[in-house]
């Protein structure tokens, strides 16, 4: 005897027994067929704000020296360093660069793609005019610096926040399973340097990067590719966790608004949340935490993803976390918000990590969460 597959939305309840002369039905799932990325060129170092004037956002100076708060920062997020667009990029462009080489690593020809998806959250915000740009979309812009002529190949923004990507596979998902499409290019792209505020400490945290993958549909009778997936917004007291508002610096860009971020409450209460959010993707199939190889979660800080990791396993009443599961890349490229589970995905798949790689047949967990506050999760079996 052997399990039936889970269903097409991976919701439980078809754990029933089928004889073995029986064959399984045939389905459609959604597979990632290629990936690529686009990593900024210029490293800013934590020395490199040494020399920043920084303010509370109360509006007056921190009196610890930028030493003191630098090493901090360090100690918590793990970031050493991260990376920045030059002066003539801007969102669209880093996000049509990695979904170039998504699609020459596929060697996928763009003009059959059923759907462009472009997460990010600010759109194109110029180095001379930093204001957001929207219109058209960054998907249209990205589908025309493609050169795709096909109008089938719908193009959208999806802001989302940091876990706008993963919610752009998730929708990428049920287009799939639904006959709507065969083929969906999936990007995540943010330019972070922007609209971050250079008298926050915060933004040390936040980076430039763009990532992007293809998801394709390809029946079989067993399950692969996207098993599950789960969503869920909290729009109470966190809802304005993270938020736009003026320079901790008074009189600084007075007319431009910069990212904020309450750290504290983002910390604490996402350790509240995403381990639960996570338990509940992973219920919607028939495998167990045991079952997962690798572990990808938005890269927003070292130590809160260590403790997420931590606290799921308690969830499982697991004491021992397996070597390796959890790969990161915050210490050297920091928080770019949508790119970085698209980035990290891209960077084991193509062996481009010292110690990862992914086999097939292993199963794959993603999470993230960002403004809104918006959380997500997908389990993925990679073929």
């Amino acid at each position: 005897m052997r399990e039936a597959p889970i269903n097409s939305f991976g919701y439980p309840g078809l754990n029933v027994l089928l004889p073995e002369n029986i064959p399984m039905s045939v389905q459609t799932y959604s597979i990632i067929v290629a990936s690529g990325r686009y990593v900024p060129s210029i490293v800013i170092k934590n020395s490199d704000f040494l020399q920043h004037e920084f303010f509370g956002a109360d509006g007056l100076a921190l009196t610890k020296t930028n030493e003191v708060i630098i090493s901090q920062l360090e100690a918590i997020t793990g970031i050493k360093e991260r990376r920045y667009v030059t002066d003539d990029l801007v969102t669209s462009d880093i996000a049509y660069l990695a979904a170039r080489e998504a699609l020459e690593s596929g060697r996928i020809d763009a003009e059959l793609l059923d759907y462009i998806i472009v997460a990010h959250n600010f759109g194109d915000v110029s180095s001379q005019i930093p204001v957001s740009d929207m219109v058209p979309a960054l998907a249209s812009r990205v589908k025309h610096r493609l050169g795709i002529i096909n109008p089938r190949t719908v193009a959208y923004d999806l802001p989302f926040g940091c876990a706008g990507w993963l919610q752009g596979l998730i929708q990428a998902d049920g287009y799939i399973r639904s006959g709507e499409a065969t083929k969906v290019l999936v990007i995540g792209a943010e330019t972070l340097s922007r609209i971050s505020d250079p008298h926050d400490r915060d933004c040390m945290i936040f980076a430039d990067g763009a990532g992007a993958v293809v998801l394709e549909a390809r029946e079989s009778d067993v399950p692969i590719g996207i098993l599950a997936h789960h969503s869920e917004t909290f729009a109470d007291e966190l809802v304005f966790a993270l938020k736009m508002g003026a320079s901790n610096k008074p009189g600084f860009g007075v007319h431009r608004l910069f990212l904020k971020m309450n750290g504290h409450k983002v910390y604490e209460q996402v350790l509240k949340i995403v381990p639960g959010v996570i338990k509940k993707c992973i219920d919607k199939t028939d495998l167990s935490l045991k079952d997962i190889h690798k572990v990808l979660i938005h890269q927003a800080n070292n130590k809160m993803d260590e403790a997420i990791l931590k606290l799921l396993f308690e969830l499982y009443e697991i004491k021992a976390i397996p070597d390796n599961i959890m790969p990161m890349t915050i210490s050297w490229l920091g928080n770019s918000s949508v790119a970085t589970l698209p980035t990290l995905y891209d960077l084991v798949s193509k062996a481009n990590m010292p110690q990862q790689q992914f086999n097939k047949g292993e199963v794959i967990l993603f999470a993230a969460v960002g403004a809104g506050m918006n959380v997500n999760a997908m389990v993925y079996k990679n073929v």
